[in-house]
């Protein structure tokens, strides 16, 4: 990125690493079989994903369609969750603005500064989410088995292009 800023000129930088895409880059373009997806700077890319397939395949996403899209967001249009703008609580909280699914924890995965859980609803669906590890005994992830609440503002929900495929 140094060089880069010091040449002083345009480079186009082909990768399959994405954690390269994303910090070596001002803009990155994501194919999809020889088409283009969307253009767009690293961070709108990341955190506004334009179709499906963007969202399914830049980081890791919960993208919900048809059913449960109606269900959670009111249409059956596809929208990305991303997993760190969820939530975990072990009552529902009083927040009326956000949308609130209760579940049961069928999956926590340490990561060192955070945890991967997969959750599961009543209805089948799962969720994954990416919380935190802070120091100190409440603020333990959930284990395994434990009933929890999910909830997360309606601006996270970001409609997406595309078939659920």
């Amino acid at each position: 990125k140094r060089i880069q800023t010091e040449v002083g000129i345009t480079f186009v930088y082909v990768t399959h690493d994405q954690s390269e895409a994303l910090s070596m880059s001002d803009r990155v373009a994501v194919f999809n079989h020889g088409r283009i997806e969307q253009v767009d700077t690293p961070r709108n890319l990341y955190m506004r994903p334009a179709t499906v397939f963007v969202a399914r395949f830049v980081g890791t996403s919960n993208v919900l369609s048809g059913d449960q899209a109606q269900k959670l967001a009111g249409s059956s249009q596809p929208f990305s969750l991303r997993p760190e703008h969820i939530r975990l609580a072990r009552e529902a909280p009083a927040d009326t603005d956000s949308v609130c699914v209760g579940g049961r924890i069928e999956d926590v995965q340490y990561h060192g500064a955070s945890s991967r859980i997969e959750m599961e609803l009543a209805d089948g669906l799962r969720l994954v989410v990416s919380v935190n590890n802070d120091e100190g005994e409440d603020s333990q992830p959930p284990a395994v088995g434990d009933t929890v609440f999910a909830h997360w503002s309606r601006e996270a929900m970001v409609p997406l292009r595309g078939q659920d495929a």
